[in-house]
């Protein structure tokens, strides 16, 4: 087994990421409405993430594609806020650092893009995404920062960057 490589999400991967990213909210008991799955953009990730100051990343292990994470502006928020997007794995890549590797990553890109503060969004039972966020120092809110059409996601949560 090789090491996973985090790498930019190139157009050749749009079908194999929906796909990851269908069946992991799919297996987690993901309501498919109101939240990531209703999407129009989990079919051209590639393309959603050419706009300025977004970035989207692919995790890959041996040559598979396991899973990914992106950042990109908040939606409908006037502010230095960006978004932690569309951040899943495959059951197989859990547990094994992956998740912090990649937030590493997407924070990073975050600062370079001059963004003050990340923003997520998450359900409530997903508790080891949870923990990671915080361990990455989010922060819980009291609700949502602009509208990002995930009224299903009741978990709000901030990191200063």
């Amino acid at each position: 087994m090789s090491k996973p490589i985090i790498r930019p999400i190139e157009k050749k991967d749009n079908p194999h990421l929906a796909k990851i990213i269908r069946k992991v909210l799919v297996d987690l008991g993901v309501p498919k409405i109101g939240t990531a799955y209703a999407d129009k953009a989990l079919d051209c990730m590639f393309e959603t993430y050419q706009r300025e100051r977004s970035d989207y990343f692919v995790v890959q292990e041996n040559g598979t594609i396991i899973g990914g994470a992106g950042i990109a502006p908040l939606e409908n928020y006037d502010g230095t806020i960006c978004e932690l997007q569309k951040m899943y794995f495959l059951e197989r890549a859990r547990g094994k650092g992956i998740g912090k590797l990649m937030m590493g990553r997407c924070l990073e890109a975050a600062t370079s893009f001059s963004f003050e503060s990340c923003y997520l969004e998450t359900m409530t039972y997903m508790t080891a995404a949870q923990n990671l966020y915080k361990k990455s120092g989010f922060q819980y809110l009291d609700g949502p920062l602009g509208d990002t059409g995930h009224f299903s996601c009741p978990v709000q949560m901030l990191k200063k960057l």
